[in-house]
Order: structure tokens, then C-alpha cells, then sequence
């Protein structure tokens, strides 16, 4: 467990962005036996939809952003109530009092969703975050390293949300759409006319994981050339000065 966790943290030191954090936590959760992950992080304002970082099967977590299945969801409710760690399963289904909780259960099981380990994050700076562990079904290894590392997952979520909030708190909203911190800065620089090189020297990165960087933004932007990028960003630059 010691060699896991230290390379979990590596791994989340490292991470830039989303991607990053999600193949992190994906790569410890595959070591330990503990299936998919989500961590959901609550934003202050109601009509923001909350920040999701899973492997969760897709359609499942957008269909679950989409019906705004956060303001019902029982596991969450008993988050914000509960600042301990804590399992649910099957039962949490019977003890839910409306349709529209019962619903979210049975389609989350369609999706192999059916047992969790869900870790509440209570850090006086906001909302509160979760990250859970979930399975399909009562999976003895799932079981046992829940007995055997309940505080050691605790702390490691800790570690995880700290470094979100620290290194995605700060994403740049352009027209509706989330740029990283690290994005918009190789986006700034590459409108100065900076080679993928020059601004790996400037920020101290290599200047693949520049051109990475850059790729991701042109691909959210929905735009085929880096002259489209830096038009889009200048043009929102301009809004906000307006």
C-alpha cells in the first residue's frame, strides 16, 4: 500500500488537468481492485453545473449532469449531512423516499453502478466535494480494502480534491466552454507569436506536453488551426473588457 500511495501522490503532483487527475486516480483505484471512481465537487452557484472528474461510463455521468441528478441524489445528501466516510448499496435504494430517487438508482445499475465507498470532503472553502468508489456488485477484494484502508482512501481523497481545487479552481470560462490554467497560458503565449518550444521554456515544460496542451484547447474550442484558438480567446478577452 505504502508504494501505491506514493505513486498516487507522484502522479497527482504531476497532473495539470482533468485528464491528468482522472488517470491518476484511475491508475490507484486499478491497483487496489476498486472498479471506477467519481469525484463530484458542488459549485456555490446553483445553476453551475458541478465539477465531475470519473470513470464512470459516459453516458451514464452525462445523462447524470444533464438531469441535475446531484440536487436529488441520496449519496450526496448524505455527504453534505456526514462528514464521515461511509458504504452504501441496495438498501440506500429502499430507504429513498421519492420515484424520482428510486429512478436514479435503477438507472445508475444499468450502468454498473450499484455499491459505493464514498469519501465526503468538508473543506470550509465552499461546497462540499465527494469522491466515491462504486462497483456492480458486493465484490469481495472491493470489501476488503475498504476494511483494511478506509482512512488511507480518506486521505487520499483529501490529497486529490486539494489539488483539483488548487490546480482547476482556477479554469478559464470562454463562450460556455472550461479551459485549464495551463491551456489558456499556452494559448497566451502562442497569440504572442511563441513557438511550442519558446513557451515550454517560459512556463518550464517540454514542448510536447505544450503542443499537448494546445491540442486540447483547439479540440474543446471545436476549431481545426491554433490561429482559430487565439481568435476565439481574444475575442472573449475583449468581452470581459467591454
Amino acid at each position: 500500500m505504502h508504494r501505491v500511495f506514493r505513486e498516487f501522490i507522484d502522479a497527482i503532483v504531476g497532473a495539470e488537468d482533468a485528464e491528468g487527475f482522472s488517470n491518476a486516480l484511475a491508475k490507484t483505484a486499478s491497483a487496489l481492485d476498486l472498479s471506477c471512481f467519481a469525484y463530484l465537487a458542488l459549485k456555490s452557484e446553483e445553476n453551475r453545473k458541478p465539477r465531475l472528474i470519473s470513470t464512470y461510463p459516459s453516458r451514464w455521468t452525462a445523462h447524470y449532469l444533464n438531469k441535475k441528478y446531484h440536487t436529488i441524489d441520496p449519496v450526496i445528501r448524505e455527504a453534505l449531512q456526514n462528514p464521515e466516510p461511509f458504504r452504501w448499496g441496495i438498501d440506500f435504494r429502499s430507504q429513498t423516499s421519492s420515484m424520482a430517487q428510486r429512478q436514479l438508482f435503477d438507472e445508475a445499475a444499468q450502468f454498473g453502478i450499484r455499491f459505493g465507498f464514498t469519501v465526503p470532503i468538508h473543506d470550509g472553502h465552499g461546497p462540499i466535494s465527494a469522491l466515491t468508489f462504486a462497483t456492480d456488485e458486493s465484490r469481495p477484494q472491493f470489501e476488503r480494502c475498504i476494511d483494511s484502508y478506509a482512512r488511507v482512501l480518506q486521505l487520499m481523497a483529501l490529497y486529490f480534491h486539494a489539488h483539483v481545487r488548487r490546480k482547476l479552481g482556477n479554469e478559464y470560462g470562454l463562450d460556455g466552454i472550461r479551459l485549464s490554467r495551463r491551456e489558456v497560458e499556452c494559448l497566451e503565449w502562442a497569440a504572442q507569436g511563441k513557438s511550442s518550444w519558446e513557451i515550454g521554456c517560459i512556463l518550464g515544460i517540454s514542448r510536447n506536453t505544450v503542443a499537448y496542451y494546445l491540442e486540447n484547447a483547439k479540440e474543446k474550442l471545436g476549431v481545426r488551426t491554433m490561429a482559430q484558438a487565439v481568435t476565439r480567446l481574444a475575442a472573449a478577452n475583449r468581452k470581459k473588457q467591454i
